[in-house]
């Protein structure tokens, strides 16, 4: 129960508390009060509330739960690692780049044992005695810092009051199954373990729309022995692909194990009641697939099963199917668009999907005509995806860029042909009234006006969750004179070398400057130095000081120089702390992040956010969660300026669909009902009885069916 006790902390910031019993007077009350001490420390404080119902508790219980909360929020804002510093005295007395590298090559000059590395004709820098290991322990580090002076501006995050563990795991759960967009990785593992504990609770989601979440409910279905919850054959290969510790996104191939031959006969009659003629067309798709699992399920077994027996004839070619998607690329092949359509026509979410190609290349006003007609049996997720792509086809793109599930990007020009205005303006006008009519009665609406740049999470698989985390393309205003990014890692089995870097632009996107290990300072910014291993761990940080910057657009990223790609290291976050000029404190101060989330995906260079200063003046915080491929080895932010470039303004200058938007329509609809909905960054104190709260952490059920 503590893992899914965790979870319930970190995803929603509430707390888990079973109802007092046998309380002992005042000393729980104490014990309380120190938890809150000790969370104010990092940054976080209990509700009113919470502290009430741990002061009814007795001392021992709030001392356990004590010791569990704060080392999830700790975990959570990054600070349940020691974070050194190259240079102890970072951001002072940084050297200058070239005098550092001089000081090196002096030390190995004098040094007798060393000086055979730098002789002719090799000379290879990193490799000179004491560069990017530290050369002082962490305890010198706090000896050399002053303490961290608290000011208001600093992060404090509530902590709010939640039910029993079971009630908390419940409502977790049923949020994540019912999500109507894709969820990341860490939330899908974080469903599976939910998924096998309230298998059996009454508690159950009434539906499952995203089909990677339902093979993973699945899963625990079938181990409890529970009816399946299956409408196409890909559901039954999705759940045989993670009852087999496989990827359920059918994005991987997977090993698929032995089924028992209970299991068999149970995936067989899932896979006989939905294998109608119609879904074979399906099975070509993930062919080799079937044919695996086929060797696995011994379908010949069930001659009863005779229509479970045609996917795999389908699979091994001897039956002969043809897809819905191959027939409308043949149609859209021969140049019959009308044809296509119609085919398209009981298929809504498809046809919506291809609305643009069909807009492009046959009658616009019939294509219009039904797009109408299949809006109304398309999930709210297309429906707000194609919202957001029309809106962006009304002025000309600088480029299109193009993000898989791993966030792994790329951009190419723009060369579709534009969209009729007046063809655009009556698609937008249908999408709008649909998503309208599917929005609940929001009763009285109150929004922070903070959370109305944060885009709508149409997918999750791309974010990894974390503090501050918000989806791509949201923008947050950033608070502070200080801007310092930090980046952590661990090696699992071999040295491995990431290097925390910023590109800085232009308003043009130009004329670029850069920090890292090849250049430690400018005129605004400090770089903390390189280190090229990290057995026990290893910090990288940058200060930006935001009054000071000539460059309107800098961009974080984190290049792996050598060794372990981002998901194969034992850990690797990356964030951001904000501080006043004047405030003095250790290089990382908990109080102080803003941001912070795990490093991920296969790609070599992760690029988390930008950061922009507007006409205004103001600075503020672009998400874009973008990895690029990079090169096997010696990744540097010199090497992959004009790809950085290139997608970030593909993504800053996109009009993402934000919060903001369906503000504007819960608005226009007007209410009836009783109840208050509040939207905003964080949950408000002491919210009505019966109120629905959206946080970004709870934005995705927000999402219309």
């Amino acid at each position: 129960m503590d893992n899914l006790e965790r979870l319930v902390i970190t995803r929603r910031l509430r707390v888990p508390v079973d109802a007092p019993a046998g309380a002992v007077p005042g000393w729980g009350e104490t014990a309380a009060r120190q938890l809150d001490a000790a969370l104010l420390s990092v940054g976080f404080t209990c509700s009113p509330a919470l502290l009430g119902r741990l002061a009814e508790l007795p001392g021992e219980t709030v001392v356990d739960l004590g010791v569990r909360v704060l080392a999830a929020v700790r975990e959570l804002v990054g600070d349940h690692v020691r974070h050194n510093a190259y240079f102890v005295d970072f951001p002072a007395n940084v050297p200058d780049t070239l005098e550092f590298w001089a000081g090196l090559m002096r030390e190995a000059l004098l040094d007798p044992v060393a000086v055979d590395r730098v002789r002719p004709p090799v000379l290879d820098l990193l490799t000179l005695p004491g560069y990017g290991r530290y050369r002082h322990s962490y305890a010198d580090l706090l000896a050399a810092h002053a303490e961290l002076v608290p000011l208001a501006a600093d992060r404090v995050t509530v902590l709010e009051l939640g039910g029993s563990p079971g009630e908390e795991a419940a409502g977790l759960y049923l949020s994540l199954a019912g999500a109507e967009t894709p969820l990341a990785a860490e939330d899908l593992a974080a469903l599976r373990a939910l998924a096998a504990f309230c298998a059996d609770r009454p508690e159950q989601p009434e539906r499952i729309p995203v089909r990677e979440n339902r093979a993973v409910v699945n899963e625990a279905r079938l181990a409890a022995g529970r009816p399946l919850l299956v409408d196409t054959v890909t559901d039954v290969l999705r759940l045989a692909c993670g009852c087999s510790g496989g990827d359920v996104t059918l994005a991987v191939p997977t090993r698929f194990r032995s089924f028992r031959r209970a299991e068999r006969r149970i995936l067989l009659e899932a896979l006989d009641a939905v294998a109608s003629p119609a879904a074979l067309g399906d099975v070509p798709r993930h062919r080799e697939r079937w044919k695996r699992l086929g060797e696995r399920l011994h379908p010949h077994e069930y001659p009863h099963l005779a229509r479970a027996a045609r996917v795999f004839e389908a699979a091994r070619g001897e039956r002969r199917v043809v897809s819905l998607d191959g027939r409308v690329e043949a149609a859209l092949s021969a140049g019959r668009t009308a044809e296509a359509v119609e085919l398209l026509g009981n298929a809504p979410g498809a046809l919506l999907r291809r609305l643009d190609h069909l807009l492009r290349t046959g009658s616009a006003p019939a294509v219009l005509d039904a797009a109408e007609k299949a809006a109304a049996g398309a999930s709210g997720r297309v429906l707000l995806s194609l919202r957001e792509h029309l809106q962006n086809r009304l002025t000309p793109a600088a480029g299109r860029v193009f993000t898989n599930r791993y966030g792994r990007a790329w951009t190419t020009p723009d060369s579709r042909p534009p969209l009729a205005r007046e063809f655009l303006t009556r698609a937008l006008a249908v999408l709008d009234e649909e998503i309208t009519r599917r929005l609940p009665d929001p009763g009285e609406l109150v929004v922070d006006p903070d959370v109305l740049d944060v885009a709508l999470p149409l997918s999750g698989k791309a974010v990894a969750p974390g503090i501050g985390v918000l989806p791509r393309g949201s923008l947050s205003a950033v608070d502070g004179e200080l801007f310092r990014l930090f980046v952590h890692w661990r090696q699992a089995a071999r040295r491995t070398d990431y290097d925390l870097s910023a590109l800085m632009l232009d308003a043009s996107y130009g004329d670029p400057e850069h920090i890292s290990w090849t250049n430690y300072g400018n005129g605004f910014a400090t770089y903390s130095g390189d280190l090229v291993e990290a057995p026990d761990g290893a910090s990288e940080f940058i200060d930006i000081r935001l009054a000071e910057a000539t460059r309107p657009i800098i961009i974080p990223q984190v290049n792996i120089y050598g060794g372990e790609p981002f998901d194969e290291a034992a850990e690797a976050f990356f964030g951001y702390m904000t501080r006043d000029a004047a405030q003095e404190g250790m290089p990382f101060e908990p109080r102080t992040v803003r941001m912070k989330s795990d490093l991920r995906g296969s790609g070599r260079v992760a690029l988390p956010f930008v950061l922009l200063r507007g006409d205004d003046g103001r600075w503020r915080v672009k998400w874009l969660h973008l990895y690029l491929k990079g090169f096997p080895h010696f990744n540097r932010v010199e090497g992959n300026r004009v790809t950085t470039s290139l997608l970030t303004r593909s993504i800053v200058e996109r009009d993402h669909l934000r919060v903001r938007y369906l503000v504007g329509l819960l608005r226009a609809r007007g209410s009836a009902a009783d109840h208050t909905t509040y939207i905003g960054l964080e949950t408000p104190a002491d919210p009505p009885p019966g109120s629905r709260v959206y946080t970004p952490g709870t934005l995705h059920e927000l999402i219309p069916a």
